[in-house]
């Protein structure tokens, strides 16, 4: 007769033994949390005058952080309408904050959505704009350091905004500003492609705070129906 051999007992393998030692220290976590959760509930029905603490605290602070929002933005309000540049100003700026003041003055006149979006890959839109009519604008700023002394704007730079205006960007305006000069046939090319040129000029009387842009500028497209910028 053949004897049976004694059965061996398996080893459990070391990815149960793993999961299991993971069980029983989330199970201790969990147990030490609840722990914990069930003392600050008791503590805080003891002492329940420091919720009521805490209560009034968090209202004064909403009230603080909705007061200061609303002091800011009367603050920014004030100081839209009375937004004035010199030509000298803006002759010192780099042209980043050129494009910066563009908007800026765009919003004094009432487009609230103004936003500079000059940079790389811009395809010719450096601030874009919603006036008060609904008449959407598209702005290509060419800032020039030395003024009238710089390089003029010429027929190519118009080429670009009337390239990517209308057709990219939906314009309903389109529009070069420079603080410098613009070329004859740049101007020329302007009318008979329906562009705006803002010269150092018209520029001077936009930033002196004396008319919004769409005044200062010949055969602007007419209002659309009233919008929420209205």
């Amino acid at each position: 007769m053949t004897r049976r051999r004694p059965s061996v007992r398996r080893r459990p393998s070391r990815r149960k033994q793993q999961r299991d030692a993971q069980l029983i220290v989330f199970a201790v976590v969990a147990t030490a949390v609840i722990g914990l959760v069930v003392m600050v509930v008791n503590w805080l029905l003891a002492h329940w005058w420091v919720l009521l603490i805490a209560l009034v605290l968090a209202v004064l602070a909403g009230v603080g952080w909705l007061y200061n929002r609303q002091q800011r933005a009367r603050w920014e309000a004030v100081r839209a309408q009375g937004l004035r540049y010199g030509l000298e100003q803006l002759d010192a700026l780099h042209y980043a904050k050129f494009e910066e003041a563009v908007r800026d003055l765009m919003r004094r006149d009432g487009c609230r959505d103004a936003q500079r979006v000059g940079g790389g890959g811009d395809l010719g839109a450096d601030v874009k704009a919603t006036d008060p009519l609904g008449r959407r604008w598209v702005i290509q700023c060419k800032h020039r350091r030395h003024g009238v002394r710089g390089s003029a704007v010429g027929t190519p730079d118009l080429q670009v905004l009337n390239g990517t205006a209308r057709p990219v960007h939906g314009a309903d305006v389109a529009v070069i500003v420079t603080n410098g000069r613009v070329t004859a046939p740049a101007v020329d090319f302007a009318k008979q492609q329906r562009l705006h040129v803002v010269d150092r000029q018209t520029l001077a009387v936009w930033a002196s705070g004396s008319r919004p842009l769409w005044e200062l500028l010949r055969a602007v497209p007419p209002p659309r129906r009233p919008t929420s910028l209205s």
